[in-house]
């Protein structure tokens, strides 16, 4: 369901609920109004999950890109040892 799905669904139930009778319209607009702000932080939440994760690829790659680095310096460096080795 995308956000603007679940504010046209919470539209349509608030309409609903606004023709009900006075103690049951309160009580389930309350609980209309409290979905409402829990999606809100469930939106934020999984915002914040995406930004963590992107940044968690981001370091990834840097961390693949300098394991790689390290590696081919370590190979040159062997090819060195052995060449002063062998003269």
């Amino acid at each position: 369901m995308t956000d603007q799905d679940f504010h046209a669904k919470l539209g349509e139930l608030l309409a609903q609920i606004s023709q009900l009778p006075g103690q049951e319209r309160e009580r389930l607009q309350q609980l209309a109004m409290e979905a409402k702000r829990r999606h809100e932080k469930m939106k934020d939440t999984l915002s914040g999950l995406q930004e963590s994760l992107d940044h968690l690829r981001l370091s990834v790659k840097y961390l693949v890109f300098d394991l790689e680095a390290t590696r081919r310096e370590n190979e040159y460096l062997r090819k060195l040892l052995e060449g002063g080795n062998q003269g």
